[in-house]
């Protein structure tokens, strides 16, 4: 879950925190094996959502908002069984103090990745492409592109040079944000750089192999991938408020997202930015209740067969503490799912079987906080109150990395 693009400069965001809406109902390490249904009486060891809890909650969340200045986030908790736990506080836009909603779409970053990767095994299942296919089989000129499988791309073992710590792609993103990427501009940033280390010697997230992933998905698929998407994972789904934009377009009603991403290193507004340049790494677009719905598609693997799903959830080890790394997912301390992050805008969706719980976390700022993500320092504050012995920590990457 570390941040999908590179992060060069540093900044602070100012902030207003106040709570709109909350509503209450009654109520390892073994990373190479898949995750587990839970049990139906897993769901007891979660704490019921009472009101006494959601002021912990809510003290927790308007602490890491005073902290790290974010201008606005909205939280959703659901555990059945225990009630469901959904506010959002603070600012959508600065500059009209119109306050943050559950219902307002944000861009979502990375958590495009499970998308992409779900189109993939969505062929798998379909006996169109194979997990241990070179991706030189279906795009040529890749480094090493006769040994690098789709495997590997997916579970970020590649070895390739990730095109979003390229200098010049940071100068070209920054001195014009609106401007249009092609994928082939964005692997022409990593292939001019030597490979890291041999295919499948390591984890290393990195942004090109997603899209090689998404290059894949059009080729085999004969269909631009946001088509694709759309009617192979979203439409399945039942998610009507989540899509892959052909450009900057926006639906309404959104937050205004807020970033230090800049060419001088200022805060920024970045909501008419143009997401091409992440397209099958970070570019889509949701709200809180398609992603609460898509954190339990996601980790119970109800578009897909079991033995694909069961791929997907076999967890390779990361450079991150009791952290793990399938096939564009992430298994953070029980917590099964991935995070986002690009200017202006992060999130975080996740889910944990033992409980059937499903956590979802939107805010309207990429600024990190004493080299920490924002949406971790709210995962971290809500886990720590609601699953204890599943905390979610995550490091953020480092600058310049």
């Amino acid at each position: 879950m570390r941040r999908w693009y590179t992060r060069l400069r540093r900044g602070a965001a100012a902030a207003v925190a106040a709570g709109l809406l909350v509503i209450f109902v009654p109520a390892e390490s073994a990373y190479s094996q898949p995750t587990p249904e839970p049990t139906a009486s897993a769901s007891s060891a979660f704490p019921p959502l009472t009101p006494a809890v959601a002021t912990q909650l809510d003290k927790a969340v308007t602490q890491v908002m005073r902290e790290a200045n974010v201008p606005g986030v909205t939280v959703g908790l659901w555990v059945p069984g225990n009630g469901h736990y959904v506010r959002s506080f603070g600012v959508a836009d600065k500059a009209t103090g119109a306050r943050m909603s559950a219902g307002l779409y944000m861009r979502i970053g990375s958590e495009t990745k499970t998308f992409t990767v779900t189109a993939l095994l969505k062929l798998v299942d379909q006996g169109k492409v194979g997990l241990d296919d070179p991706i030189g089989k279906y795009v040529d000129g890749v480094p090493n592109g006769n040994r690098i499988t789709l495997r590997e791309l997916a579970g970020m073992r590649s070895g390739l040079f990730n095109y979003s710590m390229d200098p010049g792609f940071f100068k070209a993103l920054t001195s014009d944000p609106r401007r249009p990427f092609t994928p082939q501009e964005l692997l022409a940033y990593s292939f001019k750089h030597p490979v890291q280390f041999q295919p499948g010697e390591k984890f290393d997230y990195c942004n090109t192999n997603l899209i090689l992933v998404g290059l894949v998905v059009e080729k085999v698929s004969g269909q631009p991938l946001a088509e694709y998407i759309k009617r192979n994972v979203l439409e399945p789904a039942g998610l009507e408020h989540t899509l892959f934009p052909k450009a900057a377009e926006f639906p309404t009603p959104h937050a205004h997202g807020y970033t230090d991403q800049t060419a001088t290193g200022k805060v920024e507004d970045a909501t008419d930015w143009n997401p091409s340049w992440g397209w099958a790494a970070g570019a889509m677009i949701s709200d809180l209740n398609d992603l609460r719905s898509w954190a339990h598609t996601l980790a119970t693997g109800t578009l897909l067969s079991p033995a694909t799903q069961a791929q997907r959830m076999k967890m390779a080890p990361t450079d991150f503490p009791d952290t793990g790394y399938g096939l564009g997912i992430f298994n953070v301390a029980g917590w099964i799912g991935h995070n986002g992050s690009l200017p202006g805008y992060e999130s975080l969706v996740v889910y944990l079987p033992e409980a059937k719980a499903t956590l979802v976390v939107l805010l309207n700022t990429d600024i990190n906080y004493k080299g920490s993500e924002p949406s971790t320092l709210f995962g971290q504050a809500i886990t720590r109150i609601v699953s204890p012995q599943h905390i979610f920590k995550l490091p953020a990457q480092p600058a310049g990395q």
